[in-house]
Order: structure tokens, then sequence, then C-alpha cells
């Protein structure tokens, strides 16, 4: 059976997830987030447990954790993974039941299909990435760990991303295309050539480097 899994974070995406593994019937006990406000938005029968410190009353032996952290780009969704990891905590993978994903897939630790997503065979996603929703990875692409890859997004066969780089929504990156680390593709970007790490990019022409 699968433990019981407490949801990091109750904005947004976090309510995402919570439907995801609601719909797959997980057995989620609650969602932790600094916010007491997020109670509102929550479905009955999902309590708001309080910040990050109640984790302490659910041991990592008996609990297991979602990421509901999002954002573009979110530094705090790389070190909140990075955290409770080092801290004993295994993350659950979310694939919504209406994503298509190929039996050969490879998906890490805590990565994230949403609905609608297709991860085409022989791809590999790594650990606390997103492929969100109706996005489209083809055939032999991998997605490293904590990226993003926006709503609508697609990334054409063989496909490389490197960690942590967001790829916007409604972009498109042909096949073949390296992507580098911690870079960012603007929304409806279309990226013909390799793009180096910590790059911005809105379009073939107008690239710049990301601020560290």
């Amino acid at each position: 059976m699968t433990p019981p899994i407490i949801i990091i974070g109750g904005g947004g995406h976090g309510r995402v997830i919570l439907d995801a593994l609601l719909c797959v019937s997980a057995p989620v006990i609650g969602i932790v987030d600094p916010d007491p406000g997020v109670a509102g938005n929550l479905p009955r029968g999902v309590p708001w447990l309080g910040g990050e410190e109640v984790l302490l009353r659910y041991p990592p032996e008996t609990h297991r954790l979602a990421n509901g952290i999002g954002g573009i780009g979110e530094p705090r969704r790389h070190a909140a993974f990075e955290r409770f990891v080092a801290a004993g905590y295994g993350f659950v993978g979310v694939r919504h039941p209406s994503a298509t994903v190929a039996c050969d897939v490879a998906l890490a630790d805590g990565c994230q299909i949403m609905a609608g997503a297709v991860v085409q065979t022989g791809a590999k996603i790594g650990a606390n990435a997103i492929v969100n929703t109706r996005a489209s990875v083809d055939h032999d692409c991998i997605v490293g760990e904590h990226c993003h890859v926006a709503p609508g997004a697609v990334l054409c066969g063989d496909v490389t991303v490197g960690a942590g780089t967001h790829v916007g929504a409604g972009a498109v990156v042909i096949q073949g295309v390296r992507v580098g680390r911690f870079s960012i593709i603007g929304a409806g970007a279309v990226i013909l050539s390799d793009v180096p790490d910590h790059m911005v990019v809105v379009s073939e022409r107008k690239r710049r480097e990301r601020p560290s």
C-alpha cells in the first residue's frame, strides 16, 4: 500500500497535484504551506496541516511527500525537494490518469506528468521535473531534474533539456536540440539551435545570459 502523502505547497500547482492524486485515489492526508489562507481553496476532506514545521509529526519512515511548489524557474521547488530528500523523505511521482506515457519511459522520483500530457517512447524524465498540462515530449527526449515543461510546450524527438530549465508555455524545441542547464525558454518561442547553460531565450534572435 502507498504510505500517506502530504503535499508541500497549497497554491495553484499544489491544487493541481492534489487533484491528480485524488483522481487515482492516492492517500493524501493534507497540505503544508506557510499561508493558512490556502485552506479556503482546498476540497472537503483535505486539511491544511500548517507550515513545514508540522512535518516533524509525520516521520519519513511512514509518510511520503508530493511537491506542490510551482512557478517559472522557482528555486523554492528545487530547494524544498533537496531539503526533504536530505531529511529522509521520499517524493511520490504524480501521473494524471489522462496523461499518455509510453511503456518504456523512465520516470525518476517525484516527477510529475499532468493532465493531457504525452510522453513518448524512450524518453527520460528527471527527478522533481514537471511535464505540465498538454505538454508533449517526443521519443528519446531527456528532461533533466527540476525542469518544468510548461503547458502546451512541445519537445520534438531526441531533445535534451538540462537540469533546472524552464520551457515556457507553447514553446517548441525542434528535434535534436540541446538546451542547457538552468535556462529559460520563453512562452511561444521556437528553438531551432542549441541553447547554452544559464540563458534566457525569447526567440532565436533574442538570447541573453540569465542573471545568477
